[in-house]
């Protein structure tokens, strides 16, 4: 035996040898650069890049860049502004195998054998590393004679990890973590490449080519279940086409195992003899089995009703109108080898319908505690990796790379009102005028598309004969009512007409949807295309369209519509890919998500450079990383008015605001009007009702509050009569949020100066309450307010967690309770619960009809004490620039819960126009001594302030 083990030692320390000398063989040396390191791993059979480079852009970040072979030079980043920082320490050595680069604050250490790259903090607890072995993938391409790479890069994800932002998706999610997340362009879905974990750190992908984060494998068609008929018949599922209403007209069977009508290239796949309309009725009936046991996702992409049971349930209940499919991913537990029943009806939207469901197995267990980033084109594999202390820190470091989020005028703070559409002048300046009789407060109307001629889209033109004196319109808005004047433009142009000409003598058009002579869906159809966004010279072409013809007439504001590009609706991604090729920059198929961040960035500059002092605004459904920079409003696109439509706005207006772009926004109401509501009476008509005050509730308490949609009209007079509770809670909401003012501007403040993000994600301000990882139907607004939208109808109480760490004051009553706890609120028709953290100071201005109406003065400040407070006030000229050179105050509260006082700091700054002597009143609120939020009663003290430091004792109880 001794001798068997002697062997075994001899035998294992040679071959322990012989692989140190291997690794020793392909151990790369590195190379300093002024700016950080490149490992060249050309010798190293175990890995999948020749070469990586690590930048040093500060001590928290880190760029990556892995090339294929050596280092190439890489195009321009569009999203990034950033270079390399200067002064910053760092240094680097090897250690072996491993290239270890340090700053002041994380580690990054590159492994010469795999050329794998992990990251720890000062300490050297890690926080996130490349896999290891095929981690990294790179498989040649080549689009339209372009040579480039599909790309995969996967990292370690602990168990604990939640993981965030991605920008806006509408499948109910909040915690991506093991989930499949799709990253393109869409009506009502924007593509962020910006992933927030609860550790503390980000990664901004680097790349605008179609991307799968997270679980990156493809859903699956049915057939790749065990399939039975409606008859236990093996390998389908038995298909019904019919007709309701209908008893003359034989139905259609036949054995399906796909369902995929998912484009306008699918339609040909329904039966020979059936004709889509709104009369048809198509079921599948019978049996799934799958070879896993785990949770299966269920994508079902729909137009029209769609309901889908599995075993029995009710999993999927919706509905879309058919010229935007709306997606939807349900997951549910199935049980290796076991049968369950399934049924699918859809009831088709016209004529044209789309319909798949698809399924995606369970993550294997070697995946689980993994992500990854996996990208149609590129050159290299490109990110940032930002560290933080918490998730502010991180959001600020992804601004520092991709620019800072500009202010916005105050009066986009204010309420917008909207339809689909004002089609007149004269509708126009009555709905103001309505407003201001009824005393709704208001700062914005929006004129949404069609105010042109119907056979000159893209003319940036008005149609005289309904809009006879736009400038004086403009003007009247501005002088008489106080009101600002937001214009829908789409990058959209008519064949033949004199701006087409402009744009395509300039060579600045994508041809192919001319070529194919695709129609649109107004009048008999028009034929049409979309300029090139990618081209600078195009763009400012652009703009001196808009410029000449709308700007000019004093326009205040951009809704970019249409800026995915939707160039033709539900063509499927390769024909998308066809109509907006070549770009300017490369392929497409290299750029397809980069179109909004372009369009977006000529607006900008070509206003600022055309007047320097007005604020830019634009409101646009479609956004990518560095959007922020060009005063962008995401708005969530073409939503349905239906509860689950709503519920599902809140998840994904979370997740937007953590993907670092700080101004979100939705149509309250919805956009997309379910038949039943049209013309609504009886039960419909209050569910509309209902529906709307609910949904307008919750647009109160989000970064940008606008109204929009389809017909119905959606101002708050035509939803319901006054006195109506509909009414009442809407008009009630929409005060609070002027008197809001104060905070909410102070907030945007912060967005620009402190890379503050506004809408917050629970996790962001209580990480150590491991309960609100996979909370989707609650937020922080700003640092104070705790909002939990109903969604449900006929509700009149929900369930709430209030996170531990903290005590919580209900909103309207000032009653306290302890965090850590899920509760039963009441939620009454008319109120939504809102909470303030313990330890919250809220400034609340006086009662306005619109944002510039009059100074914040008096201020009330509500003091929410048991623990000390602290909240700055922000305020500068409202519509300009000059913050961008200092012109703003700020004046910093401090409530101390130990000696019971505020300290209502000096005045930092000054600007023109600025209140110099101002009144404050402070209310005091604490658990024993709850306060209704009234803004008529008696303040506890009143103050006044001339900017130098106060400090306040709270008198005894």
């Amino acid at each position: 035996m001794y001798q068997r083990l002697l062997a075994a030692i001899i035998v294992g320390t040679f071959f322990s040898a012989a692989v140190h000398l291997e690794v020793m063989a392909q151990t790369p040396g590195f190379k300093k650069l002024p700016n950080g390191i490149i490992v060249d791993l050309s010798q190293s059979s175990a890995a999948k890049s020749g070469t990586v480079k690590l930048e040093v852009i500060n001590e928290k970040i880190i760029h990556v860049i892995a090339f294929p072979e050596q280092e190439q030079p890489l195009q321009k980043s569009l999203m990034a502004i950033e270079s390399p920082a200067k002064g910053v320490k760092w240094d680097a050595v090897q250690r072996g195998n491993q290239i270890v680069l340090k700053t002041g604050e994380i580690t990054a250490t590159v492994s010469a054998i795999t050329g794998a790259v992990s990251f720890t903090d000062k300490n050297g607890k890690p926080l996130v590393a490349e896999v290891g072995v095929n981690g990294r993938e790179f498989k040649p391409v080549s689009v339209g004679g372009e040579l480039s790479y599909a790309i995969h890069q996967q990292f370690e994800s602990p168990e604990d990890e939640a993981i965030y932002g991605l920008g806006q998706h509408q499948d109910d999610m909040m915690n991506y973590k093991n989930q499949h997340v799709d990253l393109y362009q869409y009506n009502t879905k924007v593509a962020i490449p910006f992933l927030l974990s609860n550790k503390n750190y980000g990664i901004l992908w680097d790349n605008y080519s179609l991307t799968k984060v997270g679980d990156t494998r493809d859903y699956q068609p049915l057939s790749g279940l065990k399939l039975y008929s409606a008859k236990g018949e093996v390998g389908w599922l038995t298909a019904t086409y019919e007709w309701k209403n209908t008893s003359n007209e034989k139905p259609i069977v036949r054995g399906e195992s796909t369902i995929d009508y998912s484009f306008l290239k699918d339609q040909h796949k329904f039966p020979v003899n059936y004709k889509l309309s709104n009369n048809g009725f198509i079921h599948w009936d019978g049996a799934i089995e799958s070879g896993y046991t785990g949770i299966h996702q269920f994508n079902v992409k729909y137009a029209g009703y769609i309901k889908v049971w599995i075993d029995g349930k009710l999993l999927v209940n919706k509905w879309r109108q058919a010229w935007n499919p709306g997606s939807s991913v349900t997951p549910i537990f199935l049980t290796k080898g076991q049968k369950y029943s399934i049924k699918i009806e859809w009831l088709p939207d016209g004529n044209e319908s789309y319909l798949a469901v698809n399924w995606l197995s369970p993550v294997p267990e070697k995946d689980k505690n993994k992500y990854a980033f996996e990208s149609e084109s590129a050159d290299a594999i490109n990110y940032y990796f930002i560290a933080g202390a918490n998730a502010d820190e991180v959001i600020s470091g992804y601004r520092q790379i991709t620019g800072k989020a500009s202010i916005l005028p105050k009066w986009a703070m204010g309420f917008w009102q909207s339809r689909e559409r004002y089609k007149t002048q004269e509708e126009i300046l009555s709905t103001v005028n309505e407003f201001r009789s009824r005393k709704i407060p208001l700062d914005n109307i929006v004129l949404d598309w069609s105010y042109w001629k119907q056979n000159d889209w893209g003319s940036q033109q008005f149609d005289s004969s309904r809009f006879n004196n736009p400038s004086e319109m403009i003007k009247t808005l501005h002088d008489k009512y106080h009101t600002n004047f937001i214009i829908s433009v789409w990058p959209k142009f008519y064949e033949g007409i004199s701006s087409y000409k402009y744009m395509d003598e300039n060579g600045w058009l994508y041809k192919r949807n001319i070529a194919d002579q695709r129609r649109d869906w107004i009048g008999a159809g028009y034929t049409s295309t979309f300029y090139d966004a990618l081209n600078p010279n195009a763009r400012a072409g652009f703009w001196n369209l808009l410029n000449k013809n709308l700007y000019a007439k004093g326009v205040d504001g951009w809704w970019m519509d249409a800026a995915e590009p939707d160039i033709h609706s539900n063509l499927d991604v390769q024909a998308r890919k066809d109509v907006m090729t070549p770009t300017y920059l490369g392929s497409s198929t290299k750029y397809f998500n980069a179109f909004p961040l372009c369009n977006a960035m000529g607006i900008y500059e070509g206003q600022r450079q055309t007047n320097p002092n007005q604020r830019v605004l634009i409101l646009t459904r479609s956004a990518y990383a560095g959007q922020q920079r060009f005063a962008t409003i995401v708005w969530s696109g073409d939503i349905a008015s239906r509860w689950e439509d709503y519920k599902t706005q809140i998840p994904a207006g979370i997740n937007f605001s953590m993907s670092g772009l700080p101004y979100w926004s939705m149509d309250a109401g919805g956009f997309s009007v379910e038949p039943r509501f049209e013309k609504a009476t009886g039960d419909d008509l209050e569910e509309w009702r209902e529906l709307n005050t609910r949904w307008y509730q919750f647009a109160a308490f989000v970064p940008v509050f606008r109204a929009h949609g389809q017909f119905p009209y959606r101002e708050i007079y035509n939803i319901a009569p006054e006195g109506h509770p509909a009414y009442s809670s809407m008009f009630y909401y929409n005060k609070l949020r002027y008197r809001l003012m104060p905070y909410i501007y102070s907030l945007a403040g912060q967005a620009y100066h402190n890379d503050y993000t506004i809408m917050r994600g629970l996790v962001m301000d209580f990480s150590a309450d491991a309960s609100v990882n996979n909370i989707k139907d609650e937020y922080m607004l700003g640092p104070a307010l705790l909002v939990n939208p109903v969604t449900d109808f006929h509700a009149t109480s929900r369930t709430v967690y209030l996170p531990k760490g903290n005590g919580w004051y209900n909103l309207y009553d000032g009653k306290y309770q302890d965090g850590g706890q899920q509760v039963t609120v009441y939620a009454p028709y008319e109120r939504i619960p809102v909470f303030v953290k313990e330890g919250s100071i809220i400034p609340f201005g006086p009662e306005l009809q619109y944002t510039s109406e009059k100074p914040a003065d008096p201020t009330t400040l509500y003091v929410y004490c048991g623990k000390n407070a602290e909240f700055t006030i922000y305020e500068d000229e409202g519509t300009n620039y000059n913050y961008e050179k200092g012109s703003y105050s700020t004046i910093k509260l401090s409530y101390d819960e130990a000696s019971k006082s505020l300290t209502i700091g000096n005045r930092s700054g000054s600007f023109n126009g600025m209140l110099k002597n101002r009144t404050f009143k402070i209310i005091w609120i604490d658990k024993d001594q709850p306060s209704t939020l009234d803004f008529d009663k008696k303040a506890d003290e009143i103050i006044k302030y001339n900017g130098k430091s106060l400090t306040i004792a709270r008198r005894a109880i």
